[in-house]
């Protein structure tokens, strides 16, 4: 028998999270962002559940494009770090995709190839200071790119602080934003090929000008600030167990490497068959919630590997065989995140081959 541990993928709640947002987004074109594995929910199977419904994909790097259009995809797709040599360029124009420029590197391998895509979006460096080319040299791409026959150009940002609606650094980027919008010879129509927001910018209902919304992390559940009224998403993965062995230690035992947790009484611990060898953070610290369907109980030492250990001595209904869910709907990823010291969006990304992913609705 296998083992009882896998990842599901609702793809219901796929459908569910992209409508919410599209509902938020508003007459805004859809992008559905699917880089680094669309967030570890598998990037094909995402894509064709979701192709009829947007506008266009994006993606991180050239690569991950060419997986989904040898799979079938058709629709637009963005390529968020546009090329990374001369080569790409090539490729970006063989699978049809649009690549974003932020460099006077790529700007030159365009220029030197015989053939450039119809669409470029050029990345401007609002503060994020990543990527992106300076406000004041738009302009001047720009026309090189007009000169070179690209006929399409959408201008994108991107927010370095988007959870925070009220942070010094999302009016600093927005305030220019709009500069560089005005500073367009027709800023009306310019607003229409123009992409800030992201998930969160979306959620927290900035509504910058733009044309297009680019839904990434949120549009798998997830969520770095409280949603607005009426806005439901639902977490699209869920990391799913069984308790494998139950053992009672005596007080002033410890569990795990190091003996990091110490028993303050006699306790009845569980073990679960998942470890960081499946993508379950190391980093999770004493407490990290693990859901049970009698309640969740605390994580009780370190992760290792292969297994964690919990306390369930308080729960009696616990017992070999027992369900367990390390995240979705309770706790969420996030929840399991903040107990980690990061983010719901390193834990779904790193997420290892060992443990399968069952699709379904």
């Amino acid at each position: 028998m296998p083992r009882p541990s896998y990842f599901k993928i609702y793809l219901d709640a796929l459908n569910h999270n992209f409508d919410a947002l599209s509902h938020l987004a508003g007459s805004r074109q859809k992008m559905a962002v699917v880089k680094a594995n669309a967030y570890g929910h598998g990037a094909i199977v995402c894509a064709k559940n979701l192709e009829a419904r947007v506008d266009a994909f994006a993606v991180a790097i050239t690569e991950e494009a060419i997986e989904l259009r040898e799979a079938g995809i058709a629709k637009p797709i963005l390529v968020l770090q546009g090329p990374h040599s001369p080569e790409d360029i090539t490729a970006i124009t063989a699978y049809s995709l649009w690549p974003a420029i932020s460099n006077h590197y790529q700007l030159e391998w365009l220029r030197n190839h015989p053939y450039n895509p119809d669409q470029v979006w050029l990345k401007v460096d609002t503060g994020m200071h990543r990527l992106g080319f300076a406000p004041n040299e738009v302009a001047d791409v720009q026309s090189t790119l007009h000169t070179e026959g690209v006929s399409q150009i959408i201008l994108m940002s991107h927010l370095a602080d988007a959870e925070d609606a009220k942070s010094t650094l999302t009016h600093r980027q927005t305030a220019r934003w709009n500069e560089v919008l005005n500073t367009q010879h027709d800023a009306a129509e310019i607003t229409e090929r123009a992409s800030l927001s992201n998930s969160a910018s979306t959620v927290g209902v900035l509504s910058p000008p733009e044309s297009w919304v680019r839904l990434g992390y949120s549009l798998y559940g997830g969520s770095l600030i409280a949603l607005p009224p009426g806005l439901k998403l639902r977490p699209v993965m869920t990391f799913n167990s069984q308790v494998a062995a139950i053992r009672w230690i005596d007080t002033g035992e410890t569990v795990g490497y190091g003996g990091r947790w110490v028993a303050r009484r006699r306790s009845r611990i569980a073990t679960i068959p998942v470890g960081y060898g499946d993508g379950y953070p190391r980093a999770a610290a004493d407490g990290t919630p693990i859901g049970t369907p009698h309640g969740t109980v605390p994580l009780a030492g370190k992760v290792s590997m292969d297994m964690i250990t919990a306390d369930v001595t308080d729960i009696p209904d616990i017992d070999f065989g027992t369900k367990v869910t390390l995240w979705g709907d309770s706790p969420s990823v996030d929840e399991v995140a903040a107990h980690c010291d990061t983010i719901g969006y390193e834990l779904c990304t790193r997420i290892t081959g060992r443990t399968p992913r069952i699709v379904g609705y």
